[in-house]
């Protein structure tokens, strides 16, 4: 069973890219192909849109962050949400578009690209960069004039990202992480500035990731990076990564998780004895139940991870208000 687990891991690691990427929201798949983008603002394959958020709630923002959030003036009716990020971000947008249409009448856009990172949403990032000019982040926000942008990275790590320029967790960690929060620096900053500055423009969501069995201190480092990085510039965070660890445990990777309520009521969510699959056992980092494939593209099946991480990011837009 463990040779199959590590074969299984060692898969996830090279072939992170259509479904998942080497380290930016990655799991398994077949070779690297940069998606186009997925803008969903459709009801979800896969996902009933009626069905009101529900998850295990998460640890709240600094006593700091909510404060400087609050100075910030509250969104008046329906909010306009944009959705950036990687395959994590690609498998999740639909059921996030639902649930933020149906609990709180949102507006919706979303622009993932598997295997990307922060710095591929950065303006100037190089032709290579797998983010086209009219998707880096301060074109869309521009653009669409959005009251929240939702950044869900989990963190290229592995060199798949051409805009790294090579830095690695496994071969340069202080470098990785330093380069990291600049990157979270700088993408907040010209978020903003494209929102206009001052208290007029986006609210900035940073996700939290979920465990990583493979460098679980790096996952730790990295949502420390969006904690500050919010608190620094008035945003908030979405501590979605809780919702897909054990109660007991926030970095303890495991595959099925005790049921909630609404996994309870609802059987296609909670069909292991009580537990829900949070991964496919050969794919340990996304949360989509579907096999991936070559092409990234939204889960098309009921997926309990992805549900809880789609409903804590709503909760948060919710209470931010």
């Amino acid at each position: 069973m463990r040779k199959a687990w590590v074969g299984g891991v060692l898969a996830a690691v090279l072939l992170l890219g259509a479904c998942g990427d080497p380290g930016s929201g990655g799991a398994p798949a077949k070779a690297p192909e940069p998606p186009a983008a997925a803008r969903s603002s459709d009801a979800g394959r896969g996902e009933p849109a009626a069905e009101p958020s529900a998850s295990r709630p998460s640890s709240p923002p600094s006593s700091t962050t909510r404060h400087r959030a609050a100075k910030k003036p509250r969104r008046a009716g329906a909010p306009k949400v944009l959705y950036l990020g990687d395959s994590l971000a690609m498998e999740n947008q639909n059921v996030l578009g639902d649930l933020l249409r149906a609990d709180l009448g949102a507006r919706y856009r979303s622009a993932p690209y598997s295997g990307t990172t922060l710095c591929d949403y950065l303006d100037g990032s190089g032709e290579d960069s797998l983010v086209p000019d009219k998707d880096k982040a301060a074109a869309l926000v521009r653009e669409q004039r959005p009251d929240y942008v939702v950044l869900q990275f989990w963190g290229n790590a592995w060199g798949y990202t051409p805009c790294m320029d090579g830095i690695t967790y496994d071969k340069a960690r202080q470098k990785y992480f330093d380069r990291y929060a600049a990157d979270a620096r700088a993408l907040a900053a010209e978020i903003h500035g494209a929102g206009g500055g001052g208290g007029g423009g986006p609210r900035i969501v940073w996700v939290l990731q979920g465990p990583d069995p493979i460098t679980p201190d790096r996952v730790r480092r990295v949502n420390g990076i969006y904690a500050a990085q919010a608190e620094a510039s008035g945003d908030v965070i979405a501590d979605a990564g809780r919702t897909v660890a054990p109660a007991s445990d926030r970095y303890t990777w495991v595959e099925k998780l005790p049921c909630t309520a609404y996994e309870r009521s609802h059987p296609a969510y909670c069909t292991d004895s009580g537990r829900a699959a949070m991964h496919r056992g050969d794919d340990y980092l996304h949360f989509c139940l579907a096999p991936t494939t070559a092409k990234s593209r939204p889960c098309p099946t009921r997926s309990p991870g992805i549900r809880r991480m789609a409903a804590e990011i709503t909760r948060v837009i919710a209470s931010a208000g």
